[in-house]
C-alpha cells in the first residue's frame, strides 16, 4: 500500500535558489528509507516536504492518496497529528515535563483518547522502548539515548502510519545510534509503518531496506534491498 508519494516535487526559495527539483517517488508501508547525500543536497528540505511541514513550490504530495497541498494549514497541522511522526536531531523534550508527560503531550493535543486510555498508551510505548522505569523521571535525568527513545514514544504517540526522522542519532555514540536505527527497522518490519530517515552516516543507512540519495536536490539513486542489515 503506498502510503506517501511526491509528484514532481519542486522547493524555490525567492531569492531563486532551488531546494529540490522535480522529484517523484513514492513510500510504501513497511518500508525503512534512508535519505542520504552530502551537505547541501536538499535531504532535510525534501524530508520537510514529505512531512508536510512545507510546501512545494511546484508538484505536490499525496498522504494514502489524497492530495495535500490545496489543504489550509489547519488541516494540514490535523493531518501531521494524526498520521505522520517526527524524529529530530535534538530530542526537544520539554524539560519541565516527566518522560510520561512529554509522551502524553500530542496524545491530548488529538483528543481522542480518554485520559486512562491516553496514560496507557504512552506507558505501553514507552515499556516497548525499555523505558517503563524512566516513566517519571525529567529529561535531564535521562542519558542521551533514552531521551531519544522518549522522542521516539513520543513521535509514536498518535499511533501514524509513517514515522519522518532528520538527523536522529546526530547527538548520538555509535551503540546508541545502532539502536535507534534498530528500532526503526522494526517499526517497520514488524507493525508495518513507513520509516524515512535523514542520515549522513552510510553505515547506518546500509540498516535500511532503501537508500534515497540525493545530490543538488535531485535523486541520483534509489536502492532496495530485499531485507535490513541489522546488528553492527
Amino acid at each position: 500500500m503506498t502510503l506517501l508519494a511526491a509528484e514532481g516535487v519542486t522547493k524555490r526559495l525567492p531569492e531563486g535558489v532551488t531546494l529540490v527539483s522535480d522529484i517523484s517517488m513514492s513510500v510504501e508501508g513497511g518500508e525503512f528509507v534512508a535519505i542520504t547525500g552530502p551537505s547541501g543536497s536538499g535531504k532535510s528540505s525534501l524530508l520537510y516536504l514529505l512531512g508536510l511541514l512545507d510546501r512545494p513550490t511546484s508538484g505536490r504530495v499525496l498522504l494514502q492518496g489524497e492530495d495535500t497541498a490545496r489543504l489550509p494549514p489547519p488541516a494540514l497541522a490535523a493531518l501531521r497529528l494524526a498520521r505522520l511522526g517526527f524524529v529530530f536531531q535534538f530530542h526537544f523534550l520539554l524539560p519541565e515535563f516527566s518522560a510520561l508527560d512529554n509522551v502524553l503531550i500530542p496524545i491530548r493535543r488529538r483528543g481522542v483518547l480518554k485520559p486512562d486510555a491516553a496514560q496507557a498508551r504512552a506507558m505501553s510505548l514507552l515499556a516497548a522502548l525499555g523505558l517503563a522505569d524512566a516513566a517519571q523521571k525529567l529529561p535531564e535525568q535521562l542519558s542521551g539515548g533514552m531521551r531519544q527513545r522518549v522522542a521516539i514514544a513520543r513521535a509514536l504517540a498518535n499511533d501514524p502510519l509513517l514515522l519522518l526522522a532528520d538527523e536522529p542519532t546526530g547527538n548520538l555514540d555509535t551503540k546508541n545510534a545502532a539502536a535507534v536505527f534498530d528500532i526503526f527497522a522494526q517499526l517497520a518490519a514488524e507493525e508495518g509503518r513507513a520509516v524515512l530517515v535523514v542520515t549522513h552516516d552510510a553505515d547506518l543507512a546500509q540498516r535500511a531496506t532503501r537508500r534515497i540519495h540525493l545530490v543538488d536536490g535531485r535523486i541520483v539513486s534509489d536502492e532496495r534491498d530485499s531485507s535490513p542489515t541489522r546488528g553492527p
